[in-house]
């Protein structure tokens, strides 16, 4: 008995053997019981297997197709599920290998179609995020100082006290984004798209907004000082004040609403012109 049960743990350990194991006796019992109609009806016997084998066919094409693609999207989705884990499992954690893990998941999660990612608190300070699509992420809190992120969608993201200093973000979308109290100084932001963006008490402070779109932005107790506003569109911004502009480094060929420059011109003519 001792013997039998070793050499039976030994062969359910080896499938593939004990598969063809199975088989053998199998098709020993099947062809041995079906013996005498062979030898009886052949022609009749070798219809109906030649029958199952194109049920067999079709149920491979079918069922294998719809297995197949079953297991990529689990597979997928189990993927999709491990990147978001490790930027949670990284979160709050300041290093350098955090910030670039953060960045390698965010731009495999983009290769898979997720742009809509929770990065609050995360430290993603001198990486490159250039082109990257975080379009309605919650980047609340987060760390991209001295970033690049030059062509970034960011569009309808939530960056409220977010720290992009000293960040690049030249043609990045930032159209109608959260980003109340919003850490920008020194950042440059040229040609950036901020259109119809909450940036009450963001600090744009010796940052290069050459040509930036502000306009329908919400700006109220945002900070210009020493901000270059060179061709800026301001046009339908609410919140603005004489005060803020006039800290400006240069407002020269920057756009306003037809007031407020009646205004600008009255009171700091040499910023605008």
């Amino acid at each position: 008995m001792k013997k039998i049960k070793k050499y039976y743990d030994e062969l359910i350990q080896k499938p593939i053997l004990t598969s063809f194991i199975v088989l053998g006796l199998l098709s020993i019992l099947i062809l041995g019981l079906s013996m005498p109609y062979y030898l009886a009806d052949f022609d009749n016997i070798y219809m109906n297997v030649l029958a199952e084998a194109h049920g067999m066919l079709f149920d491979i094409l079918v069922i294998g197709i719809l297995l197949f693609w079953l297991r990529k999207i689990g597979e997928e989705k189990q993927r999709i599920s491990q990147f978001l884990d490790e930027i949670d499992d990284f979160r709050m954690w300041e290093s350098e290998e955090a910030a670039f893990r953060n960045v390698g998941n965010i731009k495999r999660l983009n290769r898979h179609g997720i742009f809509n990612i929770d990065l609050v608190g995360c430290y993603l300070k001198k990486t490159n995020l250039s082109g990257i699509d975080l379009s309605t992420s919650n980047l609340n809190t987060a760390n991209l100082s001295n970033g690049v992120l030059i062509e970034a969608n960011l569009s309808e993201t939530r960056m409220n006290q977010t720290n992009f200093e000293n960040a690049n973000l030249n043609h990045a979308d930032l159209t109608k984004s959260f980003a109340s109290g919003t850490n920008f100084k020194d950042a440059f932001m040229i040609k950036a798209n901020l259109e119809g963006a909450f940036l009450i008490k963001a600090d744009f402070k010796n940052g290069f907004l050459m040509e930036a779109n502000l306009s329908n932005c919400s700006l109220a107790e945002a900070n210009f000082e020493n901000a270059n506003l060179y061709k800026a569109n301001f046009i339908g911004a609410s919140g603005l004040t004489i005060e803020q502009l006039s800290k400006a480094k240069s407002l020269y060929l920057a756009s306003f609403d037809p007031e407020l420059q009646v205004k600008l011109e009255e009171h700091i003519p040499d910023l605008i012109g």
